[in-house]
């Protein structure tokens, strides 16, 4: 599933350029030296805000592994998913007026400070602290990674997904006005749509219907799990 990350990340890039294009453009202006090593550095620090959400996500995942509900959070993770795809914008909305609000000026005001100086820790750590900013996007990305029931590849998901930002975001902060409105409106488009896929992709996998890689047997999850903790029982005594 992590190359679905990748494209998501890739899709989704055009909508970070509205959201955190003003902030990539305002340090591409303070990038005198090192003409791509900055720019790699910020969306690097992005990338592993992005993958400690995934392992914190990851973690509560499988969490609920060991429960022995794998397969019923993978068709929730895909309902979930569903219906983001019909309202991601709004989620970023919810969160800017939420009991969140307050955090996230304060966030608003240190990612401003940290442009100031510029430099290389500008770079660094104002992509750390964008990785925060609210993005329906991300979170979308989020959910998908809970279905990973592991933090290791609930970090690895977000990371690719990361990875799939650079391209456009690299490419924005060297030359502005390389993508057009009308162009990135078209784009912006079809991520609806590769969410309704992901979201339809994790309720197959979760049906059960034994078909290989795609839609495992219901009984496959629940006795692996099952079988990991009786060897754990069995080594302890």
């Amino acid at each position: 599933m992590f190359w679905t990350a990748f494209v998501w990340g890739l899709l989704g890039s055009f909508h970070c350029i509205g959201m955190c294009g003003p902030i990539a453009l305002a340090l591409a202006g303070k990038d005198k030296n090192k003409f791509l090593l900055n720019k790699l550095l910020y969306n690097s620090g992005r990338t592993i805000t992005y993958a400690f959400l995934g392992g914190l996500v990851g973690l509560l995942g499988f969490s609920m592994a060991l429960a022995g509900i794998q397969q019923w959070l993978s068709i929730l993770t895909g309902v979930v998913l569903l219906l983001m795809a019909f309202s991601y914008r709004k989620s970023e909305k919810w969160v800017a007026n939420s009991v969140f609000s307050t955090s996230l000026a304060q966030l608003k005001i240190r990612l401003g400070r940290s442009i100031k100086p510029g430099g290389t820790r500008a770079f660094v750590f104002s992509g750390l602290l964008n990785g925060l900013l609210p993005c329906g996007l991300v979170y979308m990305a989020l959910v998908a990674s809970l279905a990973m029931q592991s933090p290791l590849q609930g970090m690895a998901y977000m990371f690719f997904f990361g990875l799939g930002t650079f391209p456009v975001m690299i490419l924005l902060m060297i030359s502005g006005n390389i993508f057009s409105m009308g162009f990135r409106i078209k784009i912006n488009r079809f991520v609806p749509y590769f969410a309704l896929l992901m979201g339809a992709l994790f309720i197959v996998r979760g049906m059960g219907w034994g078909i290989p890689y795609l839609s495992p047997k219901l009984s496959f999850a629940s006795n692996q799990t099952t079988e990991l903790l009786d060897a754990n029982i069995t080594h302890c005594e």
